[in-house]
């Protein structure tokens, strides 16, 4: 009988946390009739009593404003509601209460903006109250107006979604205008996550539901941190969330992403206890659903694009694109990818058989883009059936099912239980040239030749003489061309960018700036397009001999067919006379032990967060990729961390990829004093286990941020 009496006392002492407005009973400093803010100008908020809040205008790009609510006194300013405008606005916009009690928001030269709907009451005043709320009271009436009352994709303790209410995701981390995905308390009573038919704002299929339709009645964030669904006798029918913590010691809020995810996060202020246990950010406290990339839509691309896949990392949904595609828009994922090659000729799809071969992808789908089923069937012959199909984009095969895919596909995911494996068609030479351009080059030297003859075929000694010359010079342009191409095909198969040494160099401002420095290469900083500015960590190896050639052929080989968040992602080569370079993203917090051996010890929450995803990027390393890849040097110096601290493990020189049927290979002693696995001494075949080995060592490194061994850029063994 103590169990239920004490769920009982719980429940009941939530309910009688007060969920109404605080709109009357928190103090508030009262904007006046005229007052005015100015995007970018010395007022440009108003402060909530405590200032924890402040209502204004806050900068999210270089002379780009947002009129927004947000958390005043931590670092990020993090944004929790935003006036629904077309687009952001201008250095010099203002905001004014005006004398007849309109609140205005206008661009520098006047035109009005945006304006609250307040059903055509006039304003005494405005207040910015300590819950996050900015309120609009009237002459008549209390309230006339409130950000609670009208949400965009964030919801605040003491707040209150009533029947109809919704919060719409913005596009994306930076675009604030509307998304793909909103969250509803319909008027059945069911709280539900859908998405809508983007652009427009109807409701396209629901992916997450609490079931409670016929008894839901509110969704209520209490003072508390509890979020739950109660029903009209103000019983709790569905908790989302709970245990969040004491309000003195954090601050909370729960908000529909834009990846679709509806998260409670938490933020600790200034208490020594709470920050030594997260850490001075916004943790995750909760979300919903638990795997987003198990959205299937019949209509619509799924949670990511078009022919691209989700995966979950961390928590978190990240977008990828199969070999043959790229992204259309490198800054959209959600837009979907498109292939890199010319698709199959349907004429005769027979005669394009053999310039085709399949990627494998075990543990992906793209549900619900089959126009094609075959059971009883063997894995060789779901091949040659997609082969010999120039409709046939992607076949999955299961357990004696095969199922056709057409592009574009959609509802793509990666799932480590699905047991079946995915053949993506692709071109053999990921060649966006058509096969018959081979012919039409044959055609046009041949052409030449007979041009030349007749132009001098008075004379036949003369004619001899050019159509050897004619020839002569076919051939070696020819040879040139092919020469060429081979320079830029050092690694055939690789979706990766070819850049001439000139166009690095320049990138590179003459390879100014230095990063870092090992023992067979030099990393300078460098910048991409000009116009759309992408910075870039260029590897340049040295001395090309023998030994640096096998490295740079290996960190290519092994790094080029991987795409993981947590490992550092190569974007090109360079492979020019004696010049071989690497370009990758650029990291922008340096390397681990930087971060670790320091005077400051960093807090325990993110070194954990750091040891899981090293963990994570060697798991993919060892388990997930189509051949695996050992990668026999893991050493805090080659483990990177972004700008939120995400480890990213890097320098793939030394590693070593087996073949689908090994899981052991003999080597010469490969990585750096202190984190070498004993066998490599034995003479012993080596495994994954090396590496499971200096991530061993490494642990213990984080865990005391102690060196194991004092190293210099020598100590790589060969």
């Amino acid at each position: 009988m103590a169990f239920p009496l004490v769920h009982f006392l719980c429940i009941l002492l939530l309910l009688l946390i007060p969920h109404f407005s605080t709109a009357q009973s928190q103090p508030h400093k009262n904007i006046s009739l005229g007052e005015s803010l100015t995007a970018g100008g010395d007022e440009s908020s108003w402060d909530s009593p405590s200032g924890e809040f402040a209502f204004g205008f806050q900068q999210i790009d270089k002379g780009i404003f947002l009129l927004a609510i947000y958390f005043n006194k931590i670092p990020e300013k993090t944004i929790v509601w935003s006036a629904k405008t077309k687009n952001p606005v201008q250095r010099g916009s203002k905001l004014q209460l005006t004398g007849d009690g309109w609140l205005t928001l206008t661009d520098p030269i006047g035109n009005q903006i945006w304006k609250p709907d307040t059903t055509g009451a006039a304003a005494a005043y405005g207040a910015m109250l300590d819950a996050g709320n900015f309120v609009l009271a009237g002459w008549e009436y209390p309230r006339l107006w409130d950000s609670f009352d009208n949400p965009t994709d964030t919801i605040l303790p003491t707040q209150i979604l009533n029947w109809d209410s919704k919060l719409t995701a913005r596009y994306s981390d930076k675009n604030y205008s509307s998304g793909r995905f909103e969250l509803a308390l319909r008027s059945n009573g069911n709280l539900v996550l859908y998405t809508i038919a983007f652009p427009l704002e109807s409701a396209n299929s629901d992916y997450w539901s609490t079931e409670t339709a016929g008894s839901g009645f509110q969704l209520i964030f209490n003072q508390s941190g509890n979020i739950y669904i109660i029903a009209r006798n103000e019983s709790i029918i569905y908790m989302l969330s709970s245990d969040a913590g004491s309000e003195q010691d954090f601050y909370q809020r729960a908000i529909l992403e834009h990846d679709g995810v509806f998260r409670h996060y938490v933020y600790p202020k200034n208490t020594s206890s709470s920050i030594e246990r997260w850490g001075m950010q916004w943790f995750t406290l909760s979300f919903k659903p638990p795997n987003i990339c198990e959205i299937t839509q019949a209509t619509g691309s799924g949670a990511c694009g078009f022919n691209s896949y989700c995966r979950i990392g961390d928590q978190r949904p990240t977008c990828h694109c199969p070999r043959g595609y790229t992204f259309l828009d490198p800054n959209d994922f959600k837009k979907g990818c498109k292939q890199n090659f010319v698709s199959q000729n349907c004429s005769d799809p027979s005669l394009e058989v053999d310039l085709f071969m399949f990627d494998e992808m075990r543990y992906t789908d793209w549900p619900l883009s089959d126009y094609e089923h075959f059971q009883r069937v063997s894995e060789d012959w779901c091949r040659r059936a997609c082969l010999g199909d120039c409709f046939c984009a992607v076949a999955i095969f299961r357990n004696g099912d095969c199922w056709k895919k057409k592009i574009p596909l959609s509802n793509g995911k990666f799932n480590p239980s699905d047991s079946g494996i995915a053949l993506i068609k692709i071109r053999k030479d990921d060649s966006t040239l058509k096969p018959e351009d081979k012919d039409e080059e044959k055609k046009n030297r041949l052409t030449l030749v007979i041009v030349g003859s007749l132009l001098l075929s008075s004379s036949v000694f003369l004619n001899i003489v050019l159509l050897g010359g004619t020839f002569l010079l076919v051939f070696c342009f020819g040879y040139n061309v092919k020469k060429k191409n081979q320079m830029y095909s050092i690694m055939p198969g690789m979706n990766l960018q070819s850049f001439t040494y000139s166009e690095l160099e320049k990138a590179t401002n003459g390879f100014k700036e230095e990063l870092g420095r090992g023992a067979f290469a030099t990393v300078y900083k460098g910048i991409l397009a000009l116009e759309n500015p992408t910075f870039v960590a260029v590897k340049k190896l040295d001395n090309m001999v023998r030994e640096e050639e096998k490295e740079f052929r290996a960190e290519i080989s092994a790094i080029g067919q991987t795409n993981h968040k947590n490992l550092v992602k190569l974007l090109g080569f360079c492979s020019e006379e004696k010049h071989r370079l690497l370009v990758y993203e650029l990291i922008s917090n340096g390397s681990l032990a930087n971060f670790l051996f320091r005077k400051s010890r960093p807090n325990w929450y993110q070194r954990m967060q750091i040891v899981f995803g090293i963990a994570r990027g060697l798991f993919y390393l060892h388990e997930e990729c189509s051949s695996q890849i050992i990668h026999c040097d893991i050493k805090p110096q080659n483990i990177l961390l972004d700008d939120s601290l995400t480890a990213r493990i890097s320098d793939f020189g030394l590693a070593k990829m087996l073949m689908a049927d090994q899981t052991r290979t003999t080597t010469a002693i490969r990585g750096t004093k202190g984190y070498v696995a004993p066998e490599w001494f034995r003479n012993q075949p080596i495994t994954v286990k090396v590496d499971v080995y200096s991530f061993g060592i490494l642990l213990l490194e984080l865990i005391c941020c102690r060196k194991n061994f004092e190293q210099t850029w020598r100590t790589k063994i060969r």
